[in-house]
């Protein structure tokens, strides 16, 4: 039996406890916000404990957690030392998750199964990579005894607020410093690329008055109906502008949120809109937040009585592939065509997440982990998220026998 074959003959006699563990992980809410997240991490280290893993617990001072709007955050690493020389590879997947929001058919917490698949909110998108580099992790050491290099598990609490707190944090501290990066996946791609995101909040500022006199108020509503209009108009454009990125076509801009007003009889003196602009690879963040502003300011000029304050409240640059991310890359590839039994390509995602932070701090990696073929048929972030659990399988397969390559070959 090759290396590779005992490899797989782990994953699958310790399956049945893999998914125990996921849905364990699935039954401690992490909801984003409000972000009180480090109930999680004291669950998670201990059930790492029970399979002698030991998680050092690094929780992000209150008053930064609060500064940044969350309650709390604890990052966990899990440190494996097999000796001198060789790769230092880090596995990355993020606690933290969108509310369930409505629409559910399954308890987002109960971590159901029902027709092979795993329901609940982050069971797909990124508490399945707990799961799956867990048990590669473990399945490397039963099989493959790696007798240098080291392996190192970062399970963190903010991605969906940009990251800066989560896998950030870690390295500013100095905690990790890893030669490669294997970062949660969410479809069977292999993802080289992603685009960034610039968001922004508008306050438009006019005049209040009463309904039955309004010319003696200022709209702020018109007001921020002519910016809207004026950014949308610039949306259109942007189909011009295409990315050389395979999977990931061309800019795009988003008005997510906006209120305002006091009340029906009033015209409204203020109005606060929330924008999300994604940014391809190829472009440069401050030249699209300069035009951003522009746009708002310009058309915020052509009306009357109106005043814009315009407040960034993230910028996450995009992910660009880094020299020495190929052995990856092939490793994985070649793994996971041969357990899918489909090609597996190496592409760009139109997504942003925390990963970019790894390689901003200049540690080649990439994204895989137990994902579907399409983000779309996870229901990541949306009603019945769910993981198939033979995805969830075969993952947990492909990351074990990549570690084992990359341990081996260093």
């Amino acid at each position: 039996m090759t290396d590779y074959a005992r490899l797989d003959a782990w994953v699958d006699a310790h399956f049945d406890e893999e998914v125990r563990f996921l849905q364990e992980l699935v039954r401690v809410p992490t909801d984003t916000p409000p972000g009180n997240n480090a109930p999680h991490a004291v669950r998670t280290a201990e059930l790492l404990q029970g399979f002698g893993l030991q998680a050092e617990s690094h929780p992000v001072p209150a008053d930064e957690v609060r500064a940044y709007g969350m309650e709390s955050i604890t990052n966990l690493i899990v440190r494996r030392e097999y000796g001198a020389g060789g790769r230092r590879i880090a596995l990355n997947a993020h606690g933290d998750v969108v509310p369930p929001g409505d629409g559910w058919e399954h308890d987002p917490y109960g971590a159901e199964i029902v027709d092979g698949s795993l329901y609940g909110r982050a069971a797909a998108v990124s508490k399945s990579d707990f799961a799956s580099f867990t048990f590669a992790l473990r399945a490397l050491e039963a099989v493959a005894r790696p007798s240098h290099g080291a392996v190192e598990l970062h399970f963190t609490y903010d991605e969906e607020f940009g990251g800066l707190l989560g896998p950030g944090w870690l390295l500013r501290q100095g905690l990790t410093k890893p030669d490669l990066l294997i970062a949660a996946g969410f479809s069977y791609e292999v993802v080289t690329a992603h685009n960034g995101c610039l968001q922004m909040e508008v306050t438009v500022h006019g005049k209040m008055a009463h309904a039955a006199i309004p010319a003696t108020g200022v709209d702020a509503l018109q007001g921020a109906v002519g910016i809207m209009n004026a950014l949308y108009a610039q949306n259109a454009r942007y189909r011009g502008i295409t990315s050389q990125v395979e999977g990931i076509s061309h800019p795009y801009l988003n008005i997510g949120r906006i209120e305002g007003g006091t009340n029906t009889n009033v015209v409204p003196g203020k109005v606060v809109f929330k924008l999300d602009r994604r940014m391809i690879p190829e472009e440069n963040a401050a030249e699209v937040e300069a035009d951003i502003r522009r746009i708002i300011e310009d058309a915020a000029a052509a009306a009357p009585g109106i005043r814009v304050e315009i407040r960034r409240l993230l910028l996450a640059n995009a992910m660009r592939p880094l020299p020495g991310n190929q052995p990856l890359v092939d490793a994985l590839r070649k793994h996971g065509q041969e357990l899918f039994g489909e090609p597996i390509p190496a592409m760009g995602t139109p997504l942003y997440t925390d990963v970019r932070l790894y390689a901003e701090a200049g540690v080649p990696g990439v994204i895989y982990g137990a994902g579907p073929r399409t983000v779309l048929e996870s229901h990541a972030k949306r009603s019945d998220e769910r993981v198939v659990l033979e995805d969830l399988r075969r993952a947990t397969k492909v990351i074990a026998r990549t570690l084992a390559d990359l341990l081996r070959s260093a």
